[in-house]
């Protein structure tokens, strides 16, 4: 688990792994990366922030189009937010549950996202979109294409907060073979421009309880939408 000053320590539910430094950078791809702790330092600005947005906008559980209820929570804010119905996968201005625009996007959220993509050599994003999605124990995200987007070149920026979870990055195609990469409380994936379209998923959620956020990992993913 993570103590409550953050400090990273050996999780038992990844004790295959080697242990992991923050402010390490790993490349998963030709344009893709994970930043290891790099949100630790902004949590106690962010956390507030998020609370936030929750209270105007709580999670619900949404339907594919195909009719499925997702395993993943989810609600946005920002200028657009990320929607599923019967009628399909889209960016809304809206939230559809209250017909009010979306909460802003926080300062803090926006100033994360900017030097996270930074950092994995991004300049220039201003997202405008930021999907927040929640997984409890057994949630899942099967493998899938972000390409709802205006941009297919501008990065994903995805902070991930709460319990561990083994993320999938993939290739082009759903059958190839696909990375398992363990991210944990604080760490950031960040990839786009020739790597933008690559499948990606998250395998179903391990039982925990993270000392700040309890049993449930919490997942910000900035996107240039609109």
């Amino acid at each position: 688990m993570m103590r409550n000053d953050d400090t990273p320590i050996t999780l038992d539910l990844f004790a295959d792994q080697a242990p992991i430094t923050p402010g390490q950078v790993e490349q998963i791809g030709q344009q893709s990366f994970v930043l290891r702790g790099f949100a630790l330092p902004w949590l106690d600005r962010l956390l507030p922030a998020l609370e936030n947005v929750l209270q105007a906008a709580p999670f619900r559980q949404m339907v594919t189009p195909g009719g499925f209820t997702m395993s993943v929570a989810l609600t946005s804010c920002g200028v657009l937010g990320w929607t599923t119905d019967r009628s399909g996968y889209r960016y809304t201005a809206d939230d559809p549950q209250t017909g009010h625009p979306w909460p802003d996007m926080p300062h803090v959220f926006r100033e994360l996202a900017q030097a996270a993509a930074r950092e994995a050599r991004f300049e220039h994003f201003e997202p405008d979109a930021c999907l927040i999605n929640r997984y409890v124990p057994g949630a899942r995200m099967s493998l899938h294409q972000d390409k709802n987007e205006r941009s297919l070149t501008a990065p994903v920026v995805s902070l991930s907060l709460g319990l561990p979870a083994v993320f999938q990055f993939g290739g082009f195609e759903r059958s190839d073979k696909s990375q398992r990469i363990p991210l944990f409380h604080g760490d950031i994936a960040v990839w786009g421009g020739v790597d933008r379209l690559r499948y990606h998923g998250v395998l179903p959620l391990k039982p925990g309880e993270h000392p700040r956020l309890g049993a449930q990992r919490i997942n910000l993913t900035f996107r240039m939408a609109g």
